[in-house]
């Protein structure tokens, strides 16, 4: 195969371009500018980790099913893990975010940055909603009778049925961690594309990169 027909390839031409904007040195950067030792990226990467042990712990409460976290041991414990591990994940995403906001972290090219941030957050919110009232016990019921005339309000509820126990499990189980993780991926990787941004300096201009 000659040169030319190699280059028309395009697992070629995406090699090329994914190297161009993600070279191994942005990808994992080794140094970081001084004003990355901020609090508020801390939270960022709280929220990240946070995620991290809410996938870990809802496989765990998927592959055993309702019977097990209600009456096992264990079953109480990782779904307790999981509770708690969301109530720090949106801890941590809000303060990052509304960090990230008074710092105008779409300055620079960034919008694209700072909208997978908040539509993350508005997919994690229809994630722990789905799970409420997923639990299978008197919480969810409730939950789920009182939701289900203001989502019916909205028209949604002709395809979102939050009294129909198995659609909003797959929804919370499958389709929405799915757009969340996704998400913070795509948002994790223009971080490492378009930068941190750099804070204000007194006078209104921006720090040097």
């Amino acid at each position: 195969m000659s040169t030319t027909e190699i280059d028309r390839q395009w697992t070629t031409r995406l090699r090329r371009r994914v190297a161009g904007k993600l070279p191994p040195e942005k990808l994992l950067p080794d140094t970081q500018p001084t004003y990355v030792a901020s609090w508020i990226y801390v939270f960022g990467v709280t929220t990240m980790a946070a995620l991290g042990v809410v996938i870990v712990s809802g496989c765990l409460l998927a592959l055993r099913g309702p019977q097990w976290w209600h009456t096992s041991s264990v079953g109480h414990f990782v779904n307790s893990l999981h509770l708690w591990s969301v109530e720090i994940f949106f801890f941590a995403m809000v303060i990052h975010l509304w960090g990230k906001y008074f710092m105008a972290a779409w300055r620079g090219g960034r919008a694209l940055t700072w909208m997978t941030g908040v539509f993350t957050f508005l997919v994690s919110i229809a994630t722990a909603f789905t799970g409420y009232v997923s639990q299978s016990n008197f919480d969810s019921q409730w939950i789920s009778t009182q939701a289900k005339d203001g989502i019916n309000s909205t028209g949604a509820g002709a395809f979102w049925n939050v009294l129909n126990t198995g659609q909003m499990l797959m929804w919370h189980i499958v389709l929405l961690p799915l757009a969340a993780v996704v998400l913070t991926v795509f948002h994790v990787l223009l971080v490492r594309i378009k930068g941190v941004v750099p804070p204000f300096e007194k006078d209104g201009a921006e720090v040097a990169q």
